[in-house]
């Protein structure tokens, strides 16, 4: 972890490598890090110098799935009646 001095505010700025974190300007992996700055949260490439804000989105809903349906859709039990066939045998 890094940390370093903002020369306008004098806030110690934290910046942390991101694991398994892949740059989308030169694909090295584990070479991004993570600082937040002026209220806003940024990553950084320290192999080639790409800098970008990070944009937080809100959470993501989530996918419909057989696990979590509502108990209403459900279909309900029947009972089911067997009927004997009846020998309709000729002879």
């Amino acid at each position: 972890m890094k940390k370093e001095s903002s020369a306008q505010s004098g806030e110690i700025v934290k910046k942390r490598f991101i694991a398994g974190a892949v740059c989308p300007r030169c694909s090295e992996m584990d070479r991004i890090i993570n600082y937040h700055k002026d209220g806003k949260n940024y990553r950084e490439c320290v192999a080639c110098g790409f800098k970008d804000e990070i944009r937080l989105q809100s959470a993501p809903t989530e996918l419909s799935t057989r696990v979590n349906k509502d108990t209403e859709d459900e279909v309900h039990e029947e009972p089911v009646k067997f009927i004997q066939p009846t020998s309709s045998r000729k002879k």
